[in-house]
This record gives structure tokens, C-alpha cells and sequence, in this order.
């Protein structure tokens, strides 16, 4: 039976901090041993938490990890809805900039996890297609922009959702590559998002004249 009132209240609330806590950890794990070395037990070490706490929370490792995307997808989702200059029209060349400087933003900020979720689509098939299941709305938004484009007489390069899955595995994959780099080899952030600004925007609307 649920608990009601104060009691229950404080519940609620410790059992949050338990799994931003352990969320947390997670993150710093992945970061030190990688996705695949990573043991539940010193994912509760690094959070201060007893093994028992991460069951009742996460099922397994791939569920906190899908937990984990699902936090920055809808952080990237909450950063759209409020930044004003956000430009769903894809034949502007400004407008697909901001979309790239947002994700390469979200990208790098989280490498470790973006790195734990390529390191489990390798090694685990299913989760290969649930992250993608994850991903798809933000395919779906994007695919939407590139209307502006086909009724601007452009013609794409394919569908309309496999361009926009296209366009977020560059962005992606890119910035893994940027992150791996020594810092002094890597292009400076506003290079690398113009680099793939143009190949993108070139993509969808031909050369500029």
C-alpha cells in the first residue's frame, strides 16, 4: 500500500536522490573503466549506495544507461522548446548551424555516456534498436524540418526520416571522433560544427552558388 502524506513524501525524495545518485556514478564509471568494464557493484560504490538500492530502481546496467539517454534527450528537447532562435526551416543555412551547435553542444558534454551507448549498440543488438527506438522522435522532428527543403524545389539525397537519422549519426559519430583526439589535434568546436554545417547543408540543397 502506498504511503501517503509527509512519510511518503520523503520517500519519493530520498528515492530520487538515490537514482540521480546512482545515475551519477554511472556516468563517472563509464568515464574511468568504459561501458563494457563496468560493474553494477562499483557503480553502487561510486554512488555510496548498497547493491541492493540499483534494483530497485534499474532492472540491469542497459536500463540505467537507457535511463541515461532518455535524461539528455529530453534536455535537448526542454532547450528547443525555450531558445527563440530555433529555425525549423532547413534551407537556411543558419538554421541547420543551431540545430548541429546544439547537438554537438549535447554530444560532448556527454561523452561518456554517448561512448557507454555505442560501446552497448555493438555488443547488444536489442539495445541497438531501443536506443534507436529513443532517438526516432527526435528523427521525426527533423524530418519534419526538411520539408522546407523539398518545398523549396530541393530534391533530398532519401527519405525524409533516413536523411534526419543520417544527419544525427554524423553529428554523432563526428563528435566521438573529435573526442578521441589529442586536444591539440582537434578543430576548435565552432569548426567542427561549421565542417558539418556545410556537409550537411550542401547535402540537402545542393552547392552554393
Amino acid at each position: 500500500m502506498a504511503v501517503r502524506g509527509p512519510e511518503g513524501g520523503v520517500r519519493r525524495a530520498r528515492a530520487a536522490q538515490t537514482e540521480a545518485a546512482l545515475k551519477e556514478a554511472a556516468v563517472r564509471v563509464f568515464a574511468r573503466v568504459g561501458y563494457l568494464n563496468a560493474k553494477i557493484t562499483d557503480i553502487t560504490a561510486e554512488a555510496g549506495r548498497s547493491a541492493g538500492s540499483f534494483y530497485s530502481h534499474f532492472a540491469d546496467k542497459e536500463e540505467l544507461l537507457e535511463a541515461l539517454l532518455q535524461d539528455i534527450l529530453d534536455a535537448g528537447d526542454r532547450s528547443v522548446v525555450e531558445d527563440p532562435a530555433h529555425d525549423p526551416d532547413f534551407t537556411s543555412r543558419a538554421a541547420v548551424r543551431w540545430h548541429v551547435a546544439s547537438s554537438w553542444s549535447f554530444t560532448t558534454a556527454h561523452g561518456p555516456v554517448m561512448t557507454a551507448l555505442r560501446q552497448a549498440a555493438m555488443v547488444d543488438p536489442r539495445f541497438a534498436r531501443r536506443m534507436w527506438e529513443l532517438m526516432d522522435p527526435v528523427a521525426a522532428d527533423l524530418a519534419g524540418h526538411l520539408d522546407h527543403v523539398t518545398a523549396a524545389g530541393h530534391t533530398l539525397p532519401g527519405p525524409p526520416q533516413e536523411v534526419a537519422r543520417a544527419m544525427m549519426a554524423l553529428v554523432s559519430e563526428y563528435a566521438a571522433l573529435w573526442l578521441d583526439q589529442p586536444p591539440e589535434a582537434r578543430l576548435t568546436p565552432d569548426a567542427a560544427v561549421d565542417l558539418l554545417t556545410d556537409l550537411i547543408h550542401t547535402g540537402i540543397t545542393g552547392p552554393r552558388p
